[in-house]
């Protein structure tokens, strides 16, 4: 927590208001911090975390030493000064400060408003976690909490919407868990092997060797969560099983963790041979962006039949993401809120 703070009015810079609006009050805040290898982590590479600051708040962000100064409106000066405080508490207890989680405190400081009493330890702790061994995974974004809610309470789960979201990321993040905690025996990874738009021709090698480059994602969600050699022991026993689609056809997945990815390119006879495969203890995880249909055309995409036809099932939950969900680098959530906006007027594909 910090040491020591002032507020006090002020009129230093900050951008220049629109001639329209009436220049919002401008106040400045001074907070100082105890832990130096905690601020320096704060602060980031360069200064790009109180950057980042800067831009989503509307607030001039300055360090100096363990004294970081804010200057700007009240209401960004206290949100900003909430952000810092909530991510200082996590750098003390060793966690990485990427954007991606400045990006997440922001998001959840500006929810949660100025209504209740704000615990920068506790920070956060609205949001559903999942726990692994080698690294907590914590929910960035409303709809990630949901989804999260959604992975733990139900056996089939939808999570629908644009790149970025982290809905494979926490749909591995959930298996992993099931699977260190041995409530299940194995994870199946698959998704259906439709290129996006080319024609790679003839893939040399094994099976897996032809599956890998469609699952790289998968992969590296899986040894981004878990140790590298539990990976490795667990692909070459069979726990962690990789393979495309067709492949499932015949099967019953019993006391598995099972996520089908890009499903948004599976047929209707597909998707239906997929979710069929459920067996006992199993759970069932699908992800897919319907903006990102790579089906001849003319072929109906088995993920949009699905959530039409499976919507309001018990034991089936739909979680919706949308472009202010995406969690990687600012500039993709603009570039699909520019693709969303170009095609709201069309019709959708079937």
């Amino acid at each position: 927590m910090p040491k020591s703070a002032s507020d006090s009015p002020t009129l230093a810079p900050s951008r220049k208001p629109d001639r329209d609006t009436p220049a919002s009050p401008q106040t400045q805040t001074v907070v100082a911090y105890d832990d130096n290898r905690a601020v320096s982590a704060l602060v980031g590479p360069y200064g790009q975390n109180l950057a980042l600051l800067e831009r989503k708040l509307n607030v001039m962000v300055d360090s100096r030493g363990n004294h970081i100064t804010i200057s700007g409106p009240r209401d960004g000066c206290d949100a900003a000064r909430r952000v810092l405080d909530t991510l200082y508490a996590q750098a003390q207890q060793g966690h990485d400060l990427s954007q991606g989680e400045v990006d997440g405190a922001i998001r959840a400081v500006l929810a949660q408003g100025s209504l209740f009493e704000y615990d920068a330890k506790g920070a956060g702790s609205g949001f559903e976690a999942i726990s692994l061994r080698k690294r907590p995974v914590r929910a960035r974004t409303a709809a990630q909490d949901s989804y999260i809610r959604a992975l733990m309470r139900h056996e089939l789960v939808f999570g629908i919407g644009p790149a970025g979201t982290g809905k494979t990321w926490l749909a591995v993040a959930r298996a992993a868990q099931l699977f260190e905690r041995k409530e299940v025996d194995r994870i199946i990874l698959t998704r259906p092997a439709v290129e996006a738009g080319e024609r790679l021709g003839f893939l040399p090698g094994d099976l897996r060797e032809k599956v890998d480059p469609y699952l790289r994602p998968i992969y590296d969600a899986l040894y981004d969560l878990m140790d590298a050699r539990i990976v490795e022991r667990a692909l070459q026993s069979g726990e962690i099983e990789i393979a495309p689609l067709a492949f499932m056809r015949g099967r019953t997945l019993t006391n598995a963790a099972i996520i089908l990815d890009e499903a948004q390119n599976t047929t209707s006879m597909q998707m239906k041979m997929f979710l069929t495969r459920l067996g006992e203890n199993s759970r069932m995880i699908v992800t897919g962006d319907p903006s990102q249909i790579d089906l001849p055309n003319g072929q109906t995409s088995g993920l949009i039949e699905a959530i039409r036809l499976l919507d309001g099932v018990e034991g089936i939950a739909q979680v919706h993401f949308k472009a202010e969900d995406v969690i990687r680098h600012e500039l993709v959530a603009r570039i699909v809120a520019a693709y969303e906006g170009a095609t709201h007027t069309a019709a959708p594909r079937s």
